[in-house]
């Protein structure tokens, strides 16, 4: 089977990728010449363990290639995933400007039946305006060649997308015929034979499935910080009510860890999308509303517990930062807690000294020379006033602590991820403050 996938971005490298390891002959498209170009030459333009390794080895075996040209791409192919952006417009909506014009390029350029598939995260109703396209590009042609559309969302984790392709919990097809089900099914037979399992379901029911999935989650981990903020308050420990609702099965533990909101490229636009969704149909998500509002207010909680220590004043004060990614194992800084914090450091007169292990270049595009870049964790700390923890990189959490004392001007810490125990923290002399936990008492 030839697979032709459309977009060499997060998503379509890594399902091209994969589908390619487990045997499948494909070619990723993308009308960005020097990423291409780049790719053919073994430069992977995001960072995701294992992917790199993996591209190499199938392309070396023949099976994954890149190319710029879709009409020769689509030679021989029998189905075609749609993995371009959708970036939400002003209003919150999806912009669907790049996947119809993948569509309109299908109907210009087949000649055999195709199974088009969005794996794009799209709006209800998006298969259909893709339908549409395609079938206007045929006319215009003056051809009758049969094709399907199908949704396919995925479910990547960044820092984990290959193990989460490769042994997913489930997988999702929405579809309107048997043919398209039956290319479907050879598809993942790979996946299905190792028991992971395949959900049938209509189009419209698939695209939902995707918005609904990041939603619950994002919900979950505004409701966690929405309770910390409640538990400083009234000297509750978040981390000992985490662990006693997280016991329970229907609750479980995942994505239930205080922090400081979530970001990247999927829950807040995701989130954003789905509210957009109801209001054309005149419904009010009120849920979903609450979620944005308490995930906007606690990217910044970190920032007012630095200004509160500070008596509202830290002009001149230099801030160490550890960690700038949205989270850790990705250089993804889409929406990430950093990029507000950081914008308000600066404003109130802060100076900011920064460390992540991965995501230092794509800062660059974001901060430029406002703030100071560090070759590890501790040179961020000499002569800086403060700590603070924004992403929980696993060489973040077992710090020499005797070092990190040394090297602050103060001994102060601002952990924005609980990576660390109050306790101890306050028995090796240090000033420390986290999130749900009131440190003061």
């Amino acid at each position: 089977m030839k697979v032709t996938i459309v977009g060499s971005g997060y998503v379509g490298l890594v399902t091209g990728a994969c589908f390619s390891e487990v045997g499948i002959n494909v070619v990723c498209v993308d009308i960005d010449s020097k990423k291409i170009d780049n790719l053919n030459n073994g430069i992977i333009p995001i960072y995701e363990p294992g992917l790199e390794d993996m591209i190499t080895r199938n392309m070396k075996k023949g099976r994954l290639a890149f190319t710029t040209n879709i009409a020769e791409a689509l030679i021989d192919s029998e189905v075609l995933f749609i993995s371009v952006g959708t970036p939400p417009d002003e209003d919150g909506s999806a912009d669907l400007k790049y996947v119809l014009a993948v569509a309109r390029d299908c109907g210009k350029h087949i000649n055999d039946y195709l199974l088009v598939v969005t794996k794009s995260t799209v709006p209800v109703g998006t298969s259909q305006k893709v339908k549409k396209a395609l079938q206007e590009e045929l006319d215009k042609r003056n051809v009758k060649i049969e094709f399907d559309v199908a949704s396919n969302p995925e479910f990547l984790k960044e820092g984990a997308a290959i193990d989460d392709f490769l042994k997913p919990d489930r997988i999702v097809v929405g579809l309107e015929s048997e043919r398209a089900e039956d290319l479907m099914k050879s598809l993942y037979k790979p996946f299905t034979l190792n028991g992971h399992p395949v959900i049938f379901m209509d189009i419209i029911s698939a695209e939902m499935t995707k918005y609904a999935a990041n939603s619950m989650l994002a919900a979950k981990i505004s409701f966690i910080n929405d309770i910390a903020n409640l538990c400083e308050i009234v000297g509750a420990d978040i981390n000992k009510v985490r662990k006693g609702i997280g016991s329970d099965s229907r609750i479980g533990h995942k994505f239930i860890y205080p922090g400081i909101g979530y970001g990247g490229s999927c829950f807040p636009k995701d989130v954003q999308a789905l509210i957009r969704t109801a209001s054309e149909n005149n419904y009010e998500l009120r849920v979903l509303k609450a979620v944005e509002a308490v995930n906007n207010d606690q990217k910044l909680v970190l920032f007012n517990k630095i200004m509160n220590y500070y008596k509202g004043d830290v002009k001149g004060k230099t801030i160490a930062l550890w960690g700038l990614s949205f989270k850790p194992q990705t250089d993804d800084m889409r929406e990430a807690p950093s990029l507000y914090i950081v914008k308000n450091l600066l404003q109130a007169g802060a100076i900011v000294k920064a460390y992540d292990p991965i995501a230092i270049n794509e800062a660059k595009h974001h901060f430029g020379d406002t703030i100071s870049y560090c070759e590890d964790q501790y040179e961020t700390l000499i002569d800086a006033d403060c700590l603070a923890i924004l992403t929980e990189w696993p060489e973040f959490k077992f710090p020499n602590l005797k070092i990190v004392q040394k090297l602050l001007t103060n001994p102060v810490i601002f952990d924005g991820r609980n990576i660390y125990d109050k306790d101890e923290m306050k028995a090796n002399g240090f000033d420390y403050f986290c999130i749900g936990i009131n440190t003061t008492l």
